[in-house]
């Protein structure tokens, strides 16, 4: 049986990348409340300081919808924002969940953006952008026809937001970035995908790793990298591939990626 197809949203037009908004609300988290008592406080105290209540709504359920609906994301990533993790490895983990809850976001990244760089091609132009939109949900992915306006306003924050996130640079012609991923961010990810079943092989050659241009070779080196500094252990003895973490939850192997830093 195929893979049922995820449908695409539009709601790229109201949220974006939310970078600050993000760490904010993860940094002032009340621990012992929960998930529905924190995002009734934030509402009812403006926490993000916007003049609209929509706009404030429209953050709030982005930011629900991409890191509140696993437990473990959502307790790991308090965890790395009120450890003081780096910024931009805080940025590239925040861009992977984003990417993993949002099919449009995710397949424009690992699709489109991934053939380019394997071309060798670095230019990102909104109306390619836009045309690999009505090409995609042309396949039955959006549960009704967009319109132009839709899809036109779609391209334009598909790319600002991947901008954002680091993935592309430049204002107005955007271009694919030189990104390099730190080791924390890595292993955080590499962790993550080991958690839903990729094991091995599976993990070194899983197609998410796509969505920061890393090919297996890439994510090779990573794996070498991150066992020279005990992050993991990485065997590879021909085709069998093993890869193991010192802790058994999300929680406890932040924990030591925090300690890796201090």
């Amino acid at each position: 049986m195929k893979p049922k197809k995820r449908i695409y949203s539009s709601r790229i037009l109201k949220a974006g990348a939310l970078l600050d908004e993000t760490k904010t609300l993860l940094s002032i988290w009340n621990e012992s409340a929960s998930i529905k008592a924190n995002i009734v406080r934030f509402q009812h105290e403006n926490i993000l300081g916007k003049a609209s209540r929509s706009r404030a709504n429209d953050i709030l359920t982005a930011f629900r919808q991409r890191y509140l609906v696993d437990e473990r994301v959502m307790q790991s990533l308090i965890l790395l924002i009120k450890g003081r993790y780096p910024a931009d490895s805080i940025n590239q983990i925040l861009y992977f969940h984003t990417a993993m809850s949002d099919p449009l976001i995710h397949d424009f990244a690992s699709d489109m953006l991934w053939s380019k760089y394997h071309r060798g091609l670095q230019e990102v132009s909104v109306d390619e952008t836009r045309e690999w939109i009505k090409k995609t949900i042309s396949s039955g992915r959006t549960k009704e026809p967009w319109s132009e306006y839709t899809i036109r306003r779609s391209a334009r924050g598909l790319t600002s937001a991947l901008r954002d996130f680091g993935i592309l640079r430049g204002l107005r012609n955007k271009r694919l970035a030189p990104i390099y991923v730190s080791i924390g961010a890595f292993c955080y990810i590499a962790f993550y995908l080991h958690s839903i079943g990729h094991y091995g092989k599976s993990l070194l050659e899983s197609p998410e790793w796509r969505l920061f241009l890393l090919d297996p070779q890439d994510v090779e080196q990573h794996l070498i990298d991150a066992h020279q500094v005990h992050l993991l252990e990485y065997r590879a003895a021909g085709s069998v591939i093993r890869i193991d973490f010192p802790v058994g939850t999300m929680e406890d192997y932040c924990r030591v990626i925090l300690e890796r830093e201090h």
